[in-house]
């Protein structure tokens, strides 16, 4: 399995060979460095480790400094491992080369791993898509958004765990399988992948084979 880290530009739609307009999403990729190489003998698994992003030196830790510099490149911003990288490529890989856009060709499938857009503490209608307790007849007021009984009072006495509740919703970890890759463009570090990728404008996303 080999990947790539990008940051997601936004979506748009383009036209097949049909003529149908199909909606996809634009990640641009630049070429990502190699910081780890993990094995069996030392690591107990063979894992590539992959970086992209900047970080300013100021905001990285001694030991990250120490960790990017053995593989001659600046603090990098996230980190990413692909575990049994070797079975998917021809040429064996460094420590501290790149990889670019180019491993990926058109037509494939390919998984968008990224965190959801967070939307803050929701109430139970968004949250879990309730309908609430009922209309606004037979004297029910203010109860349209209203979450309902959560438990009964002598027994069990108590709120189950795992109750659909209101809460923090949103940013959570998601991963989108099977999406196809309708454009590689290496000279713009970009790809064109079909549908819709989780994440606001700018996140950074996980693209695996």
């Amino acid at each position: 399995m080999l990947g790539i880290i990008g940051k997601k530009v936004g979506m748009t739609s383009i036209f097949n060979e049909d003529g149908k307009n199909i909606a996809c999403t634009v990640i641009h990729a630049e070429p990502n460095v190699v910081t780890q190489l993990r094995s069996v003998d030392n690591d107990g698994y063979r894992a590539l480790q992959i970086s992209a992003g900047e970080r300013k030196e100021k905001n990285t830790t001694a030991a990250l400094k120490g960790h990017f510099a053995k593989a001659k490149t600046t603090p990098k911003a996230v980190s990413a491992e692909f575990k049994d990288f070797r079975s998917d490529v021809d040429v064996d890989i460094k420590l501290g080369d790149t990889i670019g856009v180019d491993i990926f060709h058109e037509g494939e499938f390919v998984d968008v791993i990224s965190n959801s857009k967070g939307k803050g503490f929701q109430g139970v209608v968004k949250r879990h898509g309730f309908a609430g307790v009922g209309g606004q007849t037979h004297g029910q007021h203010n109860r349209g958004r209203a979450p309902g009984s959560i438990g009964a009072a002598s027994f069990p006495s108590r709120v189950f765990k795992g109750m659909r509740m209101a809460g923090r919703t949103g940013n959570n970890r998601v991963k989108m399988i099977n999406l196809q890759i309708l454009k590689v463009i290496p000279e713009d570090n970009l790809l064109v992948v079909k549908g819709a990728v989780p994440g606001h404008k700018g996140c950074y996303v996980i693209v695996e084979r």
